[in-house]
């Protein structure tokens, strides 16, 4: 059966309460060590009790029978026939196991050729006597006993009662027959003043557990409470509530302890805030850097395009620094729109302009307007989608980002494309190919080239501002070092994942993975990021190559 809700709740109790867990195991603990010193007790008591019952059990019963025996030998022969003589044994017996708390039970003549018979205790009956120490008694001369039960008739007593049974032999002399003569003691007094015992001790126990669970309370929460107002007080911190100290009083250890805790907050307090100084600074230089050369920039691109279009006129090295000068500018423009985008993301001001589009519209408008690079390069784009479904791929997502991450991907796709012809893997090196996936909660797009590839430990690096594979390799497509890290800040803002894949020589591999539905999270993607993994999802309906 799975845990409910409420059982999840005690686990989830039982996991953070230490003084819960303290206590418990303080109860559990002492619990097992009263146990088993009030266990050593009772059956130390208990045997002392039984053992000193029988040693005098045992006297007594060789006391009277010694006594009775002495009796009938003086009475001689003559006086009473044997059932008389017999009847007036059992009766001064009994007569003094009423005085001195037994019972008696006379069974004989032992010789079975005359016949026996059973006198009793008045409401004892005779299975009293256990069959073994009837045997026993029988057999040798001398005092025997057993522990036993001493039952009665249904009008005396309910049940039986523990005691001990003590046998000996005594002889008529009337008849010069051999008797069986068995005293039973009662032991219901020493049972009861075991069983009270056993009461007491048990009392005792759960008084003392529950004054050591009230005193491990107390003192553990001496401890727990302390440090459950510093836990309190680092969260408030953690959320940002950076002004918040514990109350500290006293000179202990806990007192020191969270004297420590204020210094190291006040420490991270001052150079968090140093460190939050420095990035808007740093945010604010972005920004003005980037807003203040726009006019110069703007003033120089006129000029730039005036010296571009007039060209033609100029002689070859003024014509080819003209058309230097305007792509340099071009880029520079890019680089400062680029700046400007990531000074918005850093400052948390960017915000998503949702709409519910069809994927793979966007995809093919990016294609199209890559092509021209392609044609460049030489390098052919294939784009497949999933043939399962007839619906189009419909996401709500802000189209201008998805398209810049998109031309971004597949610029960078293009640049790092092995135009050269076969690769070690035996594909086409001028391939690219774009895949388009979708289920119930995700889309997924993917870019691959195969081209270099990416060394072990560069997936997560390509995304770094201004980072290169190679730093010697030119740029085939002027690009700035930003686009890849803009890309992810596009994919976090709409709550997905952009990843990276690659192998030296095999290529690399991008994957975009976005919400169907705007807020929602990302738990999975369609696609897998290993091209290997593309191959087994099977058949793709392939919808355009250029």
């Amino acid at each position: 059966m799975p845990p409910t809700p409420s059982d999840n709740r005690r686990f989830a109790f039982w996991r953070r309460s230490v003084q819960a867990r303290v206590v418990l195991s303080v109860i559990v603990l002492s619990a097992v060590v009263v146990g088993v010193i009030g266990w050593v007790l009772i059956r130390q008591i208990s045997d002392g009790l039984v053992d000193n019952r029988v040693d005098i059990s045992v006297a007594e019963a060789g006391n009277e029978t010694k006594v009775a025996q002495e009796r009938l030998d003086s009475a001689g022969t003559t006086d009473a026939d044997p059932t008389t003589q017999l009847r007036q044994l059992v009766d001064s017996l009994v007569e003094r196991g009423r005085a001195r708390g037994f019972e008696v039970v006379v069974q004989g003549p032992v010789d079975a050729s005359r016949g026996q018979g059973t006198r009793t205790s008045p409401g004892v009956r005779p299975v009293s006597v256990p069959a073994d120490l009837r045997a026993e008694v029988e057999r040798s001369s001398g005092v025997s006993w057993t522990y036993t039960r001493i039952r009665y008739d249904s009008d005396q007593r309910r049940g039986a009662v523990p005691g001990v049974a003590v046998g000996d032999q005594v002889r008529l002399p009337s008849d010069g027959g051999t008797y069986d003569l068995f005293l039973l003691f009662d032991f219901g007094e020493e049972e009861d003043t075991v069983a009270l015992l056993r009461r007491s001790l048990i009392t005792a126990g759960v008084l003392l557990l529950a004054l050591l669970a009230g005193m491990t309370y107390l003192v553990t929460r001496q401890v727990v409470t302390p440090i459950q107002l510093t836990r309190r007080v680092a969260e408030r911190i953690a959320s940002g509530r950076l002004t918040e100290r514990v109350h500290v009083s006293g000179e202990d250890d806990i007192a020191r302890l969270g004297r420590s805790f204020n210094s190291m907050a006040d420490s991270l307090q001052t150079q968090i805030r140093r460190l939050e100084q420095l990035s808007l600074a740093q945010r604010q230089f972005v920004s003005d850097v980037s807003h203040e050369l726009r006019t110069p920039l703007t003033t120089v691109r006129m000029a730039g395009e005036v010296l571009h279009g007039e060209r033609n006129s100029f002689d070859p090295t003024t014509r080819r620094a003209a058309e230097l000068l305007q792509t340099e500018l071009e880029r520079f423009e890019t680089l400062l729109t680029d700046l400007l985008e990531i000074s918005r993301f850093d400052a948390g001001a960017a915000a998503l302009e949702v709409e519910e589009v069809d994927l793979l519209s966007v995809v093919r408008r990016t294609v199209e307007a890559t092509s021209p690079l392609a044609e460049r390069r030489g390098v052919r784009v294939e784009v497949s989608v999933d043939d399962r479904s007839e619906d189009p791929v419909t996401a709500e997502v802000d189209v201008r980002r998805v398209e810049r991450v998109l031309r971004n991907l597949l610029s960078n796709a293009i640049d790092h494309a092995d135009v050269s012809g076969e690769t070690a893997a035996g594909l086409d090196g001028d391939l690219v190919e774009v895949c388009l996936m979708a289920d119930r909660r995700a889309v997924a797009v993917t870019v691959r080239d195969h081209g270099v590839g990416l060394q072990p430990g560069q997936s997560a690096q390509v995304f770094n501002r201004f980072w290169r594979a190679d730093p010697a390799r030119a740029r085939t497509t002027g690009g700035t070092g930003l686009g890849l890290s803009i890309a992810l800040e596009d994919a976090r803002l709409h709550g997905g994942w952009l990843q990276a894949w690659g192998l030296p020589g095999r290529g690399a591999q991008f994957r975009l993975t976005l919400p169907r539905v705007a807020g929602e999270d990302v738990e999975h993607s369609p696609l897998p990021l290993s091209p290997a993994g593309l191959r087994d999802l099977g058949r793709r309906r392939r919808t355009g190559a250029r």
